[in-house]
């Protein structure tokens, strides 16, 4: 068994995978937010450019990554797929447990896979400024990177509980030509309101998302970009595990587990959607597929799957999630990329057929996970990642119950070396354990949307 599978770049996917066509229905449709009723491409023209408001609604099962995309995404694709042998021993599992490692990527995350066509399809249209929220600054870097390189302005709404945690994210926007604003900001209206009734709030990517599209709708050269949740999104981050089944299929396995982290859900789209379309077709059963979320933001496991805003302010289409409600702030937690009250519309719809799994862990145990990661296998990877990563070991561990010799693979999203004060925290029990309470997750939810499609 080989401990780093490589793909050459003759390998790199040609076509983006879209589980949209392998439903068994389709998605329920977005809904206005003034009207309540379905929302068309004309509702999304002046924030998205029209190609990718196309692959948002489209049915196609194959979508071609255009040549341009693809000569960028070169640059660190295909990423290696790992086979964790040292973790695997300390466990004394049965289990083999692989991860793809997407922290090879400029902005040291998956995020980039997304953020270059985003900027691409963008650019085509003739826009001259995206505007973008982030939470912990992964997508906020991704974006930067990939905005510089079609010579097009950025700015970023970065929630202010990370913008102050997490400074070199901000320092990496920069130096990638990005203006970076901790959120909730005095720049809008969506912002000014929060700031006035909580002058010292750490911020939500609810918040931030409402002063990014604010921005947006407000000026004529800018549209909007977001990092996760939505089906275009999705749809990019498909080529993580497109590329990650075919290098298992070069050491003749296929996957008996497939673990993400969730927040809004596009890295655990990107690892998990390819082998969720084969069970939707069919072609593998026997497949679980989990994904993981904090404890403290438990939208998978504690929402309800309703439509709701997918930002503070209402301004954004209404999408049917699993959401807490739409004003739901969560605790400012170190896996700052995973604060999110609602999850991408196609995860949740799998998660409420049953195709997928959710499971929830309390921070310190994540942490846990990310040291022994470090300590074996020798990286220090982002607290978002570190739930995969907890998953993964659990099943190991499960497996080491049964004597099972399944096949774990798991999304490592991203490196950590920005995220050392997280670290820092926990070695010294800074790092609290919360685990959201019934009472706040029922009062958000009270305060849902009428409109219920």
């Amino acid at each position: 068994m080989q401990t780093k599978i490589y793909l050459d770049e003759e390998s790199l996917p040609k076509t983006w995978y879209n589980i949209q066509a392998d439903l068994p229905s389709p998605l329920d449709p977005p809904l206005h937010p003034g009207t309540g009723k379905p929302a068309g491409p004309e509702d999304f023209a002046p924030i998205f450019p029209m190609e990718l408001i196309g692959q948002e609604m489209s049915q196609q099962r194959t979508i071609p990554i255009p040549e341009e995309v693809r000569d960028i995404l070169r640059i660190w694709r295909p990423s290696p797929l790992i086979r964790a042998h040292r973790l695997e021993k300390f466990l004394k599992t049965p289990a083999k447990i692989y991860y793809k490692w997407e922290g090879v990527s400029p902005a040291g995350s998956h995020k980039p896979n997304t953020a270059v066509p985003q900027a691409y399809y963008n650019m085509k249209e003739g826009i001259e400024r995206i505007s973008t929220e982030t939470g912990a600054g992964q997508w906020g870097s991704a974006l930067a990177f990939a905005t510089n390189l079609f010579d097009l302005e950025c700015t970023v709404y970065m929630v202010s509980s990370s913008y102050y945690h997490k400074p070199y994210r901000k320092s990496m926007m920069q130096v990638w030509g990005a203006e970076c604003i901790p959120s909730p900001s005095p720049r809008t209206a969506s912002g000014r309101a929060i700031l006035e009734k909580d002058p010292n709030t750490s911020g939500s990517l609810g918040i931030a998302i409402s002063e990014a599209v604010e921005d947006a709708a407000t000026h004529a050269n800018t549209h909007y970009s977001l990092g996760s949740v939505l089906n275009h999104v999705c749809l990019h981050q498909t080529i993580m595990g497109l590329e990650a089944r075919e290098q298992l299929a070069m050491e003749e396995l296929y996957p008996d587990y497939v673990i993400g982290s969730v927040g809004g859900g596009s890295n655990f789209a990107g690892i998990s959607f390819p082998f969720a379309g084969d069970i939707l077709t069919g072609k593998k059963k026997d497949t679980e597929i989990i994904g993981v979320e904090p404890a403290a933001c438990p939208t998978l496991t504690r929402g309800l799957y309703e439509y709701d805003y997918g930002d503070v302010a209402g301004l954004t289409p209404m999408l049917k999630m699993y959401t807490l409600g739409h004003d739901f702030i969560p605790p400012a937690l170190h896996a700052g990329g995973l604060r999110y009250h609602g999850d991408s519309p196609i995860v949740s719809r799998l998660v409420h057929d049953g195709i997928i799994t959710p499971r929830s862990y309390l921070q310190n145990e994540v942490f846990e996970a990310a040291i022994t990661f470090a300590r074996t296998e020798g990286m220090i990877i982002a607290p978002e990642a570190a739930h995969a990563v907890k998953g993964a070991i659990d099943v190991a561990l499960e497996c080491r119950k049964t004597g099972e010799e399944k096949t774990i693979l798991f999304c490592n999203s991203g490196h950590g070396h920005f995220d050392m004060t997280a670290y820092d925290a926990y070695h010294t029990g800074g790092i609290i354990d919360y685990d959201c309470p019934d009472d706040l997750i029922k009062e958000s939810l009270a305060n849902l949307p009428k409109q219920r499609g």
